[in-house]
């Protein structure tokens, strides 16, 4: 399936149904008087989250969502029936924009949540409704309210615990494939990595999910490479997971470079906590290890771990220092199996 992040729809909810003029005329009936009825309302436009959706790509065969007019009134006291709903399904974590693309209508982040994008219109009032003790034959009714019609974009965020930064082949895809079960593209290349993936990686009874985006190089603000297109999949994280190259020849460099790159972006991105970890330190003997931490220390300004995830070394002290950065309520806690009692 292909993974799409960003859509544009427009929609347009139903127009109410005109009320009727009518009088009532049988035979043997005196006095008939006004019985035209009201209008029946439009459908309205709904966006709702559901579960099982990760991608937008419903929304590129289609973009036009109309709901359905009210039926406008009839003789006989009869009321038009109301247009139908229509139900926009989106993953959870999608942003709803207004045409200008930097509103924010809704942010829609728990299953099941719905929100209204465009009301639908009111019915008209029939002639029943306007009959009093001083008008009882009255010939007006109202038309029923037109409908709303809105262009608007749909952004999707992925909600994830940790997101995964770096260059271009830094491991962030083997040290994803390493630690669960998705299987993400790996090669030898750079921007083996072309949209984000998601994981689940399990440590001490505990699991948590890990966002891993394609790779940023210098100028990815400005549009180099993929630019920074997918660093919203990581604005809702708790912690950010930044893998340095350690075959890298200036580690330092490599750690400014991303970090330059997340204050470009704005928002609170590069205030978030971060672990930034030494990757690839399978390819470097005692001495490189030593020198390369050092220098990437000096540039981070804290520690720095070490780490492959091609031999899993350092891979379980990593998690356990991400599971220490998440909040408890994001956590998804295993069940503990209890021994069952023996017996013959």
């Amino acid at each position: 399936m292909k993974f799409l992040d960003l859509a544009k729809v427009y929609i347009r909810s139903g127009s109410g149904g005109g009320g009727c003029i009518s009088f009532r005329r049988e035979k043997y009936i005196e006095y008939g008087g006004p019985d035209g009825g009201d209008g029946g309302k439009g459908g309205s436009v709904w966006a709702e989250t559901v579960d099982g959706l990760n991608t937008l790509i419903d929304f590129r065969y289609q973009q036009h969502f109309f709901a359905k007019n009210g039926i406008p009134g009839m003789g006989r006291q009869r009321t038009g029936a109301d247009g139908d709903d229509i139900v926009l399904r989106v993953p959870v974590g999608t942003e709803i924009l207004d045409e200008d693309q930097e509103t924010v209508i809704a942010d829609m982040t728990e299953v099941g949540q719905r929100v209204e994008l465009a009301r639908g219109g009111n019915g008209g009032w029939g002639n029943l409704h306007f009959k009093s003790a001083t008008n009882q034959a009255p010939r007006r009714s109202n038309p029923g309210q037109e409908g709303v019609e809105r262009t608007l974009w749909l952004r999707l965020k992925l909600i994830a615990d940790v997101g995964l930064l770096g260059l271009p082949n830094a491991g962030k895809s083997t040290f994803l494939a390493a630690t669960s079960n998705a299987r993400p593209k790996i090669a030898d290349y750079p921007f083996t990595t072309l949209h984000p993936n998601l994981g689940v990686v399990g440590v001490d009874n505990t699991e948590f999910v890990v966002a891993d985006i394609p790779g940023l190089i210098e100028g990815a603000s400005e549009g180099r490479g993929l630019g920074d297109l997918f660093l919203g999949h990581v604005e809702r994280c708790a912690v950010l997971l930044h893998l340095i190259d350690g075959t890298s020849d200036d580690v330092a460099q490599d750690h400014d470079t991303i970090i330059g790159e997340l204050e470009a972006y704005g928002g609170d991105l590069a205030d978030k906590p971060r672990v930034t970890v030494l990757n690839k330190v399978d390819a470097l003997d005692d001495e490189e290890r030593a020198e390369k931490r050092a220098a990437l220390e000096a540039a981070a300004g804290g520690p720095v771990m070490l780490m492959s995830g091609v031999a899993r070394e350092g891979v379980t002290e990593v998690l356990r220092t991400l599971r220490g950065q998440i909040d408890d309520d994001r956590l998804r806690h295993k069940p503990v199996q209890e021994a069952e009692p023996w017996h013959p």
